[in-house]
C-alpha cells in the first residue's frame, strides 16, 4: 500500500454522490425488484468512467468508484449472499432507540418527520423488508463483483491513480441487517457471514485493487445498545475483530485497509464511543491502514491519542481531515492543520489524509449534496498540497 513518501497523499472514504437517474433502479436491483439490467449497466459504466475522471481531476490521488454500482455500502450485499427471506416487516434494528435519541427525543423524532418526509418525495416506501437468515450463508455475488471489477478497470485504465480501492461491506454490519433465524449461536453465524464475504474480499484483492472494510457497527453498537457496558461492548469488538480477521485469512494485509465511524446520524450526539475504549482492538483488525473519523467536531480532540498509543510500524493511518456531519466547507489551512497534528505524532509517510465517512448514504435524499461534497474534497486535496510544503520542505 502506499505510504506518503514525497507528498501527502489524499483519498476519501468511498462513497460520494451518485447521479440521480441511477438511484431507483440500483435501489429495486438491490430490493430484488424489477429493472432493466442492460439499461443500468450502461448506466453504471458512464457513471464510474465520470467519477473517476473527476477525482482524478480534483487531485485526488487514491480513488475508486463512487459506489455509483450500489444503491448503499449496505444494502448492495442483499442479493451477493445466499440463505436470505424477505419478510414483511420492518427491520428490527432501525426502530431500536439509541443513546442519544433518548436524550434528545424531540430532537430525534422531529428528524425522523423530515426524513419521512423525504422519502416520501422520493417514491421509496418505508422499510417494509426485512431479509432474515433462514438457510446456509453462501456467497452468489460473483457476477456483480465481477462487473464492479471491470466497470472499475475499463474506467482507470488511462487515469492517472497513485492505487485504486474496493470497499466491500464487514461480517459484523451483515450480522445487523440480516436477522439470524438458522445458525445456533450468533459465533456461528458470524463465521459463516465472514466465510461468504471473503470471496468478495478476496476477488478485489486478486484483481489488483486495494480492499477497503467498511465496518460502522463496530464502534456505533454502544449507542445502539444503551442498556451495554464499556466492559460488555468491548467484549463484542473483540468477537467482531476476530470474525473479520478470519475473512481476511490469506489476504495480504498490505492490501487492506479498514475503516470504521460514527455513521451518517447528522444529528446530536453525545454518546459515542469513545476512541480510547476501542483504538487497541481496532490496531487487532489485519489491515495496513486505518480509516478513522477526526475531523467530526465530537472527535476531532481525540487526534492526542496517537501520542499516548504507538502506532505499529507498518501501519498507515487515514484520519478525516473533512467531515460528512458538517456542511460547512473546511478552509484549507484548517484541513492542513488537522493533517500535520497526526504527521507530527505518527511520522508523514504514515499518514494518508482522507474523509470522515462517505458522502451518500443509503437512500436519496440523505447524502450530502454534490456541490458541497466536491468543494470538500478540493478543501481536502488544496489542504494537503498545504501540509506537503510545509512537512517537505
Amino acid at each position: 500500500m502506499k505510504h506518503s513518501e514525497r507528498k501527502m497523499l489524499t483519498t476519501h472514504v468511498g462513497s460520494l454522490p451518485r447521479p440521480r437517474e441511477l438511484l431507483l433502479p440500483l435501489h429495486a436491483r438491490d430490493s430484488g425488484e424489477q429493472y432493466d439490467a442492460g439499461s443500468l449497466e450502461r448506466q453504471i459504466s458512464a457513471a464510474v468512467s465520470t467519477v473517476v475522471r473527476r477525482q482524478a481531476d480534483l487531485g485526488l490521488d487514491i480513488v475508486n468508484d463512487g459506489e455509483h454500482g450500489r444503491a448503499s455500502f449496505a444494502t448492495y450485499a442483499n442479493t451477493r449472499i445466499g440463505g436470505l427471506e424477505r419478510v414483511m416487516r420492518p427491520p428490527r434494528h432501525v426502530s431500536r432507540a439509541t443513546r442519544d435519541s433518548l436524550a434528545f427525543p424531540a430532537v430525534y423524532e422531529e428528524m425522523r418527520k423530515m426524513f419521512d418526509a423525504r422519502r416520501a418525495l422520493t417514491g421509496r416506501p418505508e422499510d417494509a423488508v426485512s431479509l432474515v437468515c433462514t438457510g446456509p450463508i453462501r456467497y452468489v455475488g460473483h457476477d456483480q463483483v465481477k462487473a464492479d471489477i471491470a466497470h472499475l478497470k475499463a474506467a482507470t485504465a488511462d487515469v492517472p491513480a497513485e492505487e485504486v480501492f474496493v470497499t466491500a461491506i464487514s461480517p459484523t454490519n451483515l450480522e445487523m441487517y440480516f436477522e439470524n433465524q438458522f445458525y445456533k449461536t450468533e459465533e456461528e453465524y458470524l463465521f459463516a457471514l465472514a466465510e461468504a464475504m471473503r470471496e468478495e474480499y478476496k476477488a478485489v484483492v486478486d484483481a489488483g485493487f486495494v480492499l477497503q472494510v467498511d465496518d460502522p457497527r463496530l464502534i456505533t453498537h454502544y449507542n445502539r445498545v444503551p442498556t451495554l457496558s464499556l466492559e460488555e461492548n468491548r467484549k463484542f469488538i473483540e468477537l467482531r475483530v476476530e470474525v473479520l480477521n478470519h475473512a481476511l485469512q490469506g489476504i495480504p494485509e498490505d492490501r487492506v485497509r479498514f475503516h470504521t465511524c460514527y455513521s451518517i446520524n447528522v444529528a446530536p450526539r453525545v454518546h459515542d464511543l469513545e476512541m480510547k475504549h476501542y483504538v487497541d482492538l481496532m490496531l487487532k483488525v489485519r489491515a495496513q491502514s486505518y480509516s478513522i473519523e477526526a475531523a467530526n467536531p465530537r472527535h476531532e480532540h481525540e487526534w492526542k491519542i496517537w501520542g499516548e498509543i504507538k502506532l505499529p510500524d507498518d501501519k498507515i493511518l487515514i484520519p478525516g481531515v473533512v467531515s460528512h456531519c458538517v456542511y460547512q466547507v473546511e478552509h484549507p489551512e484548517l484541513v492542513a492543520e488537522r493533517i500535520e497534528r497526526f504527521a507530527s505524532l505518527v511520522g508523514r509517510e504514515r499518514v494518508i489524509a482522507g474523509t470522515d465517512c462517505g458522502f451518500a448514504s443509503a437512500r436519496a435524499g440523505d447524502e450530502v449534496h454534490p456541490d458541497v461534497a466536491w468543494a470538500k474534497l478540493n478543501s481536502l486535496v488544496e489542504g494537503a498540497r498545504i501540509a506537503t510544503s510545509r512537512l517537505w520542505r
